[in-house]
């Protein structure tokens, strides 16, 4: 059997991006798949103020598109696709996946050396009660994707963290009034965005609250929520609910395949390597990972160095 490429990435984040300079740079011959546009899940940050060498801070989708740019300097080849299995022949990894072209799409396999899956994670759901109903009409996982249908309308924010406290005070620019709802008894993010919420005459922060259920009609009306030190329960209404309250691993095709801890977060060595020889993990889909945009590049650096040496040492 013959390898189409020496390594093949698994994800367009930053991990990914990071992984596909450095393997195209070492000389490999490397294919990045992703499902959506350079960046992934950081196209939807509107601004990045903690990466090094941006002081006044850098959108995600643009981060996402000069790192593309400069991987594909050296190389790099990207297809977008869906990747939906791994099969295991001998030491080479088949990636069978649904090629996204023109609108249409293909099924096809690639034979490669190594991977290193750098998938990411996507955001958790709330499991509540009308969550699923309203997608689309009021409930939002994104407020950069989403804020013109916020404009004007009471908005509440699902998450005290980071990603919560950066969509509200992004909200505040049309939202007439945001509600910051966090189940913890007080807010979890960063001092400098806690510091920006307080001061914002537009946001309100509810801690220690739990939303059960989202209602309405044509779209979202109303909150349910709970007091957990009182047990009260309220109804806040609201035009829209966005949700950020945490990120799930897109591992679930990996089932079978990797060793996945209880929440589905690939398992990996100080090399980034998992228990299978030549799959490697890198970003916010493995076990451990600081889920920053920072740590995510060196994550993409070390599982493509660690690649390297195995391909040079094995094949």
């Amino acid at each position: 059997m013959e390898a189409d490429y020496e390594v093949i990435i698994v994800g367009c984040g930053p991990a990914g991006l990071a992984a596909g300079l450095y393997a195209a740079r070492s000389g490999l011959k490397v294919l990045l798949l992703g499902n959506e546009a350079a960046g992934g899940y950081m196209r939807g940050i509107e601004k990045v103020e903690n990466y090094p060498g941006f002081p006044d801070g850098v959108s995600g989708a643009k981060l996402g598109l000069e790192m593309m740019k400069q991987a594909m300097k050296y190389g790099l080849q990207f297809k977008l696709a869906k990747v939906e299995e791994i099969e295991l022949k001998n030491d080479y990894k088949i990636i069978k996946a649904t090629l996204i072209k023109a609108g249409e799409t293909e099924e096809v396999s690639y034979v490669t050396k190594t991977v290193i899956m750098a998938g990411g994670a996507h955001p958790k759901k709330l499991g509540v009660p009308g969550e699923n109903e309203f997608a689309g009409k009021g409930v939002s996982y994104c407020g950069v994707c989403d804020a013109p249908q916020f404009t004007e309308r009471v908005v509440a924010v699902a998450g005290g963290g980071d990603a919560g406290l950066t969509e509200a005070l992004y909200l505040t620019r049309l939202a007439s009034e945001i509600i910051i709802i966090e189940l913890m008894p007080q807010l979890t993010a960063s001092k400098i965005l806690q510091d920006r919420v307080f001061a914002n005459p537009k946001i309100k922060t509810c801690c220690g609250t739990r939303v059960e259920a989202i209602t309405g009609d044509d779209q979202v009306r109303e909150l349910d929520l709970f007091d957990v030190s009182t047990s009260e329960k309220t109804k806040l209404p609201v035009g829209g609910v966005l949700v950020r309250i945490g990120l799930e691993p897109n591992t679930s095709y990996l089932e079978g395949l990797l060793p996945l801890d209880s929440e589905g977060y690939v398992l990996v060595n100080e090399e980034l390597a998992t228990s299978i020889p030549g799959i490697f993990a890198a970003g916010d889909i493995r076990h451990g990972s600081a889920r920053q945009i920072a740590t995510a590049v060196g994550d993409g650096v070390t599982a493509a160095l660690s690649a390297d040496r195995l391909i040079n040492l094995k094949y």
